[in-house]
């Protein structure tokens, strides 16, 4: 019989469900995905770091989940986004105890116990969305019946007692996330620099099946010593004017020529390195079906997106330009330079999961790079 269990929101309300999981108290900043499939991606997106990630496909967890690599081994498999489950916890209609799928290693509850991460299953997602939609900020914890800890988020997260919220917001969740060495993977004609900031393993993938050479990088490496063709810079967690010097790094690389890509953080990152000013949303962006389009175009894409910070619109330097913006709110999506190849995106190119309609921008960049 499964133990009763309660997420208790910070806005003083409460839900009970039962527990699936590993039996630890979690806390983060409540978020939501509309994912139908991609669970194992999701939950090991680096960029859910610090996150309580709510499904709102009402079944999950129905294919299983694939034997998890140890490593970035190649060729990189799929399934996951990183080597470990990242999100803080996570939050169910349905579960399926069942699994039915030729590369099931094991059930999702299984796996969840074995990555430590609690989960609360029984609730309305919908309600919950709706509540995460209408509430700035929202923080939650998962709160077993009978604990036995908390769930393990690094030393960024040492809970001052039980009823406390962690907010990824308030720290630098980059050491926590990122590579703490140099790797090298590939032998193309094209050497990228990959900065990670929390980098989700598709974006390593899809630039290896370019014939690239990709140098991965710690979010803190003095990137004037890094001898690249062109940069990137990783998608990944928490507020980007909380990345220690390495805002001002990257404005050493607007000095110079080298084509730069940002995506998600890594947009932010550049924005805040050209000038502009970033703010923290209302609700965010969440889920594989955000619409945006190009700007002095009628072509539009559906993207996916997790984020909670957005380059603010009069911020933007004279010498930069909107490339996308968000259909439903306007706000941008991507941005570049007006006489230099320097741009990035909001939402993920890379996909896995959701639509791949933008990975003709890793395409774009890699034809400039060759002229």
């Amino acid at each position: 019989m499964r133990q009763k269990c309660k997420l208790v929101l910070s806005d003083g309300t409460s839900f009970s469900g039962e527990l699936i999981g590993a039996p630890l108290r979690a806390s983060g900043e409540l978020v939501f995905t509309t994912g139908m499939v991609g669970y194992s991606e999701a939950i090991t997106d680096p960029s859910y770091f610090g996150q309580i990630l709510c499904f709102t496909y009402p079944l999950i967890g129905n294919y299983g989940i694939p034997d998890l690599p140890r490593g970035l081994d190649l060729p990189i498999p799929r399934g996951f986004e990183s080597a470990k489950a990242r999100a803080a916890a996570v939050i169910l209609a349905i579960d399926s105890s069942e699994v039915f799928h030729w590369n099931s290693f094991q059930p999702l509850d299984e796996w969840l116990t074995s990555q430590g991460v609690p989960a609360i299953v029984g609730l309305d997602t919908r309600h919950l969305v709706h509540l995460i939609r209408s509430t700035p900020n929202l923080l939650a914890r998962i709160e077993p019946e009978h604990p036995e800890g908390y769930r393990d988020m690094g030393a960024v997260f040492q809970p001052k007692n039980a009823t406390s919220f962690f907010d990824p917001g308030n720290h630098n969740v980059l050491p926590e996330v990122s590579t703490d060495k140099k790797m090298i993977f590939g032998k193309g004609k094209i050497r990228v620099g990959l900065v990670d900031c929390g980098v989700k393993w598709n974006i390593i993938r899809q630039f290896l099946e370019y014939d690239c050479e990709v140098q991965l990088l710690p979010w803190d490496t003095r990137l004037s010593d890094v001898d690249c063709d062109l940069w990137l810079l990783s998608n990944g967690p928490g507020d980007p004017t909380r990345t220690g010097d390495l805002v001002q790094q990257v404005e050493g690389l607007l000095t110079q020529d080298r084509p730069i890509l940002g995506i998600c953080l890594g947009h932010q990152i550049l924005s805040l390195a050209a000038g502009a000013n970033t703010r923290r949303m209302a609700y965010g962006h969440r889920s594989h079906n955000q619409p945006v389009y190009e700007v002095g175009t009628r072509r539009g894409y559906i993207t996916s997106q997790n984020h909670s910070y957005v380059v603010e619109d009069a911020s933007l330097p004279s010498e930069w330009d909107a490339w996308f913006r968000n259909v439903n709110d306007q706000t941008i999506e991507g941005i570049k330079h007006k006489t230099k190849p320097f741009r990035s995106v909001q939402f993920h190119p890379e996909a896995s999961g959701g639509p791949r309609d933008t990975s003709w921008i890793f395409e774009q960049l890699l034809a400039e790079v060759k002229k």
